[in-house]
């Protein structure tokens, strides 16, 4: 009676760290449909996508923060963190300009990995060896996606595109010990504009801005980036940074999903066939060393 007990308990405490998950996750995914979609249609530049981007996520999340706080604008996070968002959000933007989609998946999610494993080995997190199995599997069913279009990248768009994924794993093993996930959000949306607008203006003689393109830098950045990061912000306290870097892989799959039904993509037997390899390596590391449950602080990133 005693472990259906405990088993109930672990079972309704976790409960809302897969619903953040699973709506960070989603989020991550529609940032990269609506990057995808305005880059594709040259309805907007790169520089411009991403400070539009961070600005409507600046604003949404001072907005929210200001109402939810009555008025008291929070003072929290911090330049490194800010610095981070914006070495992830501006790379991305200009990598996806010259890289393809499944070529710039593979280069982000695969630094995001590295980042965050390194960093759980560092400080002191041991995956089991299924963990380690089930990160292959994963790693292998991404690549098995890509790999019909994995042309030779250019070396420009690699290197931004692998930044990005150094600095969004960064920031996310920062984002770990968050006592308050939409403060520190909030401040580090704010804090990264004026870097997006130094890069703006560098590439003011190249800017071109549609109507289409604006509005779907400004969802990307008020609903998927601003209202996403803070869910993020909450599901990684109960992540470790090995699942956390695991889960993420998660992304590209929605991502061509997306794709097909927003993009009008065709749904190949290839497709079916590296889902299911991406989910079961995610459940196989999820699941596996689960008797241990020592989680060690990440917070000192």
């Amino acid at each position: 009676m005693r472990s259906s007990d405990s088993t109930l308990k672990l079972t309704v405490k976790s409960a809302p760290v897969v619903t953040y998950t699973a709506l960070a996750l989603l989020a991550f995914a529609a940032n990269s449909i609506l990057c995808r979609i305005a880059l594709r249609d040259a309805a907007i530049d790169a520089a411009s996508f991403s400070t539009i981007r961070l600005t409507a996520g600046a604003v949404t999340l001072l907005v929210v923060s200001l109402v939810s706080r009555r008025g008291r604008s929070p003072v929290t996070g911090s330049w490194i963190s800010a610095g981070m968002l914006f070495l992830y959000a501006v790379p991305f933007s200009f990598a996806y300009t010259l890289l393809s989609a499944g070529t710039g998946a593979l280069i982000l999610f695969g630094c995001v990995q590295i980042t965050m494993m390194a960093a759980a080995l560092k400080w002191g997190e041991r995956p089991h060896a299924l963990q380690w199995l089930g990160l292959a599997l994963a790693l292998g069913g991404l690549l098995y996606l890509v790999l019909p279009g994995l042309e030779a990248p250019s070396f420009e768009g690699a290197a931004l595109m692998a930044l990005a994924g150094f600095a969004w794993g960064v920031y996310s093993l920062r984002g770990r010990g968050a006592a308050d996930p939409l403060a520190q959000t909030t401040s580090n949306f704010v804090r990264s504009i004026p870097f997006a607008l130094a890069v703006s203006l560098v590439w003011l003689p190249r800017i071109s801005a549609q109507r289409q393109g604006i509005v779907l830098a400004i969802a990307s950045g008020a609903v998927a980036s601003g209202l996403g990061y803070v869910v993020w912000y909450r599901a990684l306290r109960g992540l470790t940074a090995v699942r956390a870097a695991v889960v993420q892989l998660f992304v590209p799959i929605l991502a061509a999903l997306g794709g097909v039904i927003f993009l009008a993509e065709a749904i190949s037997l290839r497709l079916v066939l590296s889902t299911l390899l991406v989910l079961g390596g995610i459940w196989l590391a999820l699941h596996a060393g689960q008797a241990d449950r020592s989680k060690p602080s990440l917070t000192r990133c």
